[in-house]
């Protein structure tokens, strides 16, 4: 037996029905799965871009790199310097530019993503490669 046995039908015009379908394609979820969270009191956000999980992978391996580097440096009780702060600021880059981008989504404005340096067909962060 199904949980959602309750079948609603209610009707809108072209315009309000455009409207909601923007809303729910931006969002990512289906149009019942939308209207749920909305009646619960939940706005639903935009789904992040295409790229987000690949961005945060990138993030997650240059903090694994910050983390190596700092085990060594306490193990030997030097720090590479050079590579210590070419990762630092990789990280922080990478870092302004999410927050860039899910501010931009969370207020509907459009993204200049060549006027922020991403390569999103490469999947470029901050000039990284590879």
């Amino acid at each position: 037996m199904r949980k959602r046995n309750v079948a609603i039908l209610f009707r809108l015009n072209k315009k309000e029905a455009e409207a909601l379908d923007k809303k729910v394609k931006r969002s990512g979820l289906n149009r019942e799965a939308y209207l749920r969270q909305l009646i619960s009191g939940v706005v639903p956000r935009d789904a992040p871009p295409p790229d987000y999980y690949s961005m945060m992978r990138k993030l997650h391996k240059i903090g694994n790199n910050l983390n190596q580097i700092a085990q060594k440096a306490h193990v030997l009780n030097v720090v590479d310097v050079q590579r210590y702060d070419k990762e630092v600021r990789k990280f922080n880059e990478a870092v302004r530019k999410i927050t860039y981008f899910q501010r931009k989504m969370n207020h509907g404005s459009d993204i200049n993503l060549e006027h922020q340096g991403v390569d999103w067909k490469s999947h470029q962060l901050c000039g990284e490669s590879g």
